[in-house]
C-alpha cells in the first residue's frame, strides 16, 4: 500500500512538472514601464491588452500620478473600444476618487463623448443610420455631460468642442421629435403629432428642425379641424420661413433624410 502511495506522490509531482505556472514578465516591472508599454499598445490600438497592464498598474502602485493617469487611460481604452458601460463607469470612478484632478475636465469632456458617439460607428454610417431614429436618452446623456463640463469648468480647453458638439446635440434632439411628430402625422395620429410638434417648437425654438415642425402643427390642427390653432401656427411659419418649401409643397420626396446627412 505505501508503495502504491509513493508512486502516486511521484506521478504527481511528475505531472505537475509538466505544466509549470505561467510566469508574469511584468512582476517586476516599474510603474513607468508598465504605463509605457500600455502606451504603446494604445498606440497599435491593442486597447484589451493596454487596459490590463493598466489595471497591473493600479493594482500594484495604487498611489502617485502614474496610477491616476492609468485610470484616465482605462476610461478613454474602454471608450475606444466602444464599450460604453465600462467606459462610463470608468469616468464616473475617476470623478468620485478625484474630483480636484487638474485633468478632471477632461473625464467630463469624454464621458459626454462616450454617448454622443454612440452606435455611429463604421456599421451606422455605411447602413446611413438616422440619427432622429435612435434613443434620446444618450443624446440627452451627452448633452448634460458635456453641460457639466461647461459650467464646471468654463475656461477648459476642450469647451469650444464641447459647445459646438451641445449645439448639434440640441438640433438632434429637436430632429428626434419632428422625426416623431412625423410618423404619427402620416399615421392619422394628429393629436399626437401636433403634441409632439409643439414640444419640438417651444423646447428647440433655434433649431432648423422647427420649420417642419410648424409645418406639421398646420397639418395636424387642420385635420382635428382646430382653424385657430392652424391659422397661428400657419403665420408663425410664413413669418419665420416665408421662402418655405414645405409651404409649397410640403413633404417632398427625400425629404425624410435627415436634415444633418450632407451625403
Amino acid at each position: 500500500m505505501w508503495r502504491s502511495v509513493a508512486i502516486l506522490w511521484v506521478a504527481l509531482a511528475a505531472g505537475c512538472s509538466l505544466f509549470p505556472e505561467k510566469i508574469d514578465e511584468t512582476a517586476n516591472w516599474s510603474a513607468q514601464r508598465l504605463y509605457t508599454e500600455a502606451k504603446e499598445l494604445m498606440s497599435d490600438g491593442s486597447y484589451e491588452q493596454a487596459i490590463k497592464l493598466y489595471e497591473k498598474l493600479e493594482a500594484k502602485f495604487p498611489y502617485g500620478r502614474y496610477a491616476q493617469q492609468a485610470q484616465i487611460e482605462v476610461a478613454y481604452a474602454y471608450y475606444r473600444q466602444g464599450d460604453r458601460a465600462q467606459a462610463l463607469a470608468a469616468c464616473d470612478r475617476f470623478i468620485r476618487l478625484h474630483p480636484n484632478h487638474p485633468n478632471v475636465d477632461y473625464i467630463y469632456y469624454l464621458r459626454g463623448l462616450v454617448d454622443f458617439n454612440e452606435d455611429l460607428g463604421l456599421l451606422s454610417s455605411v447602413s446611413r443610420q438616422d440619427m432622429t431614429e435612435r434613443d434620446p436618452k444618450g443624446l440627452r446623456d451627452s448633452f448634460d455631460s458635456l453641460k457639466e463640463l461647461v459650467t464646471r469648468y468654463p475656461d477648459s480647453k476642450y469647451v469650444p468642442d464641447a459647445v459646438l458638439r451641445m449645439s448639434y446635440l440640441v438640433n438632434s434632439m429637436a430632429a428626434n421629435e419632428v422625426h416623431v411628430a412625423r410618423y404619427y402625422l402620416r399615421r392619422g395620429a394628429y393629436l399626437a403629432a401636433a403634441n409632439r410638434a409643439q414640444y419640438a417648437v417651444s423646447t428647440y425654438q433655434e433649431s432648423p428642425s422647427i420649420e417642419e415642425a410648424l409645418y406639421i402643427l398646420v397639418r395636424a390642427y387642420d385635420a382635428l379641424g382646430l382653424t385657430d390653432l392652424r391659422d397661428d401656427a400657419d403665420r408663425v411659419m410664413r413669418k419665420n420661413y416665408p421662402d418655405s418649401d414645405f409651404i409649397a409643397h410640403g413633404f417632398q420626396d427625400g425629404r425624410d433624410d435627415p436634415w444633418w446627412k450632407l451625403w
